[in-house]
């Protein structure tokens, strides 16, 4: 019970961290810490590499992802939605979009940037866990470029967890993590994310419930896993 409490107290403080340091970094420069290959953006070339990620990670990879759905039918979710720069692109593709993010400095500029798309829903979670979302049953779901900011695995795999209870049956969660080992442990890091193995990742994907069938980029800063959800519950309680 003692050490529940303890661990209980270390999330919600490193919860207040993350979301001063992603708020912080949004007013400092919010599309550069959100795709930091260039100092400055113009908002135009901004969400534009967003419609270059949708190509890239979406478009190529239909069939896991749609499974003989028509995705304008598809209802999906997005974790880490930061100032948009995916959310806009997957908007247009999709039926229903719904994004969170920890920061509400990041979804100021998101709810700006999408007033005129009336298929997305936004929400300020607080970095641990999903319970913002109002419902369930989703088709799809995506992350990028967020997961490799979190140095605290028990956080990242709550996240994992928490997509496997509102994925549909046989759907997939994609989504990378940290794969460079030379990124030191710190569970309190919110910008070098906490490295992992394959085999950490496929030991947590069946303790989720989950089927690992794909991963690319191992060793390095974008590690990209295919999480396909059981069709029936493989999950196991951790101790």
């Amino acid at each position: 019970m003692l050490r529940s409490l303890f661990q209980i107290i270390g999330r919600r403080r490193f919860s207040r961290k993350m979301e001063n340091d992603w708020d912080r970094r949004a007013k400092e420069n919010a599309f550069h810490f959100i795709a930091d290959g260039r100092i400055e953006w113009t908002e135009g070339d901004f969400y534009k590499s967003g419609e270059m990620t949708v190509q890239a990670e979406i478009l190529t990879d239909m069939e896991n992802i749609c499974q003989g759905s028509d995705p304008s039918q598809m209802k999906i979710l997005e974790i880490g939605c930061g100032a948009g720069r995916v959310t806009r692109a997957l908007a247009g593709l999709f039926g229903q979009v719904h994004a969170v993010d920890v920061s509400e400095e990041m979804l100021r500029i998101a709810r700006r940037v999408l007033a005129d798309i009336d298929n997305v829903q936004l929400y300020r979670n607080d970095g641990l866990d999903l319970s913002v979302l109002p419902d369930s049953d989703y088709d799809f779901a995506f992350s990028t470029a967020v997961f490799h900011h979190i140095g605290d695995r028990d956080v990242i795999e709550n996240y994992i967890a928490e997509v496997g209870r509102r994925l549909k049956p046989g759907r997939l969660f994609k989504f990378e993590v940290q794969g460079d080992p030379a990124v030191p442990d710190n569970t309190e890091e919110t910008w070098l994310g906490a490295s992992f193995t394959a085999r950490q990742m496929v030991e947590m994907a069946v303790r989720r419930g989950f089927d690992p069938r794909y991963r690319e980029g191992e060793g390095r800063e974008r590690f990209w896993w295919w999480f396909f959800k059981w069709p029936s519950p493989h999950a196991t309680s951790r101790p």
